[in-house]
Formats: structure tokens, sequence, C-alpha cells
């Protein structure tokens, strides 16, 4: 598995780290049971601060998606909800990366989202709303 991130962009790095290990496993490049490398060792591969690590490790922790074992290793427990295009789930990182931008909080942006999604043309028929 290689990651890449983007030192220029506005994006955290620790976000950019998560986003992409997120983009692993809805595409299945990670499974279940898979370990990760060493936060130090990833850090060193990526040339960033070993605490940016840790961080993206403990946002996907908290997500559910990786046990943090001490002293043990860094091993994905769950996959993604669904096993998304990565298109899309690029398209998603992008639109959060934006909203942040402009100071979205997360309630106002799920509004922005629903709003749009139940006015495109057709949404009664494929929800059955």
């Amino acid at each position: 598995m290689r990651l890449s991130i983007d030192p220029s962009s506005a994006e955290p790095l620790f976000d950019q780290i998560a986003r992409s290990l997120r983009q692993a496993l809805a595409t299945g490049a990670l499974q279940p049971g898979d370990r990760l490398p060493p936060a130090r060792e990833l850090a060193d591969s990526l040339r960033v601060n070993l605490h940016t690590v840790l961080r993206a490790y403990a946002l996907l922790r908290d997500e559910g998606l990786l046990e943090v074992r001490r002293g043990r290793g860094t091993v994905v427990v769950s996959r993604s909800p669904q096993r998304l295009d990565p298109r899309l789930t690029g398209a998603i990182d992008a639109l959060l990366v934006e909203a942040r931008r402009v100071g979205l909080t997360e309630n106002e942006l799920i509004r922005l989202v629903t709003h749009s999604f139940r006015s495109n043309v057709g949404y009664d028929r494929i929800s059955g709303e």
C-alpha cells in the first residue's frame, strides 16, 4: 500500500493520511486483519512528524476502522460501511476540505448536502420518499 500526501494542500496532513487509508478500505486494498506500518515507519516514509501519523491513526480508531495496540501495532478491524467507488470517496473528501476551508460546521454541511440531494430530479423515484 502506498500513501501520498500533498504538503502544499490546505487539507491537514493527518486528514490526508486518514483519507488515503479510508480509500484503501473502500476499494478493498486494505482488509480487516491487515496490519498497518508502525506510525514511526510511516512518518519516516512520508517525511512527516510522528504525531501527524498518530493523529490519523487515532481518528480512524475513533471511527471504528482501526485498533491501535501499544507495542503490538495497528490493525484494520472493520471495513468502511460500504465499498464506494474511489472517485466518489475522492469527491466526498474534496467536499469536506472545501467545507472546512469556508468554515462550515458539520451540521451545516449535512443540511446543504441533504437539500441538494433531495432537490435533484428523480430523487423521489429512487428513494421512494
